[in-house]
């Protein structure tokens, strides 16, 4: 089974993602991700949950929970996923001095990631 996502532009949103809006951007995300680093972790992670190397596709069919809902499934309760370290941008507390705005920093997020064994439709399509 694979997901084929159907990405939308969204902006960075920092708090928790509860709109369709905000899980599509989750989803853009997780799609357009640029780095690999965390493809051993993944690998290794749902290896050992006893799914074959062939089936996990990192950005095809691993996402975490809100990307999935932005995918019209659901995690089933119980599941367990993989955590993996990205990198969310923020707003820091010190100003740019030529502009007066908060800068723009980035730091470590953990998040879970779910392959799409561990999901089924959402009942009514997606939301």
């Amino acid at each position: 089974m694979e997901a084929t996502p159907n990405l939308s532009a969204g902006h960075f949103h920092s708090k928790a993602v509860s709109s369709s809006k905000d899980r599509h951007e989750a989803l853009t995300r997780a799609v357009s991700g640029q780095s690999f680093s965390n493809f051993p972790a993944i690998f290794q992670g749902f290896i050992a949950k006893g799914i074959p190397e062939s089936e996990i596709k990192p950005r095809e069919n691993v996402f975490t929970f809100d990307a999935w809902k932005a995918l019209g499934r659901v995690v089933r309760r119980g599941e367990h996923g993989v955590k993996v370290v990205t990198f969310i941008d923020c707003k820091s507390k010190e100003l740019d001095p030529d502009t007066g705005e908060r800068k723009l920093i980035r730091r470590p997020w953990t998040t879970t990631v779910f392959h799409v064994s561990q999901t089924d439709p959402l009942k009514g399509g997606a939301q």
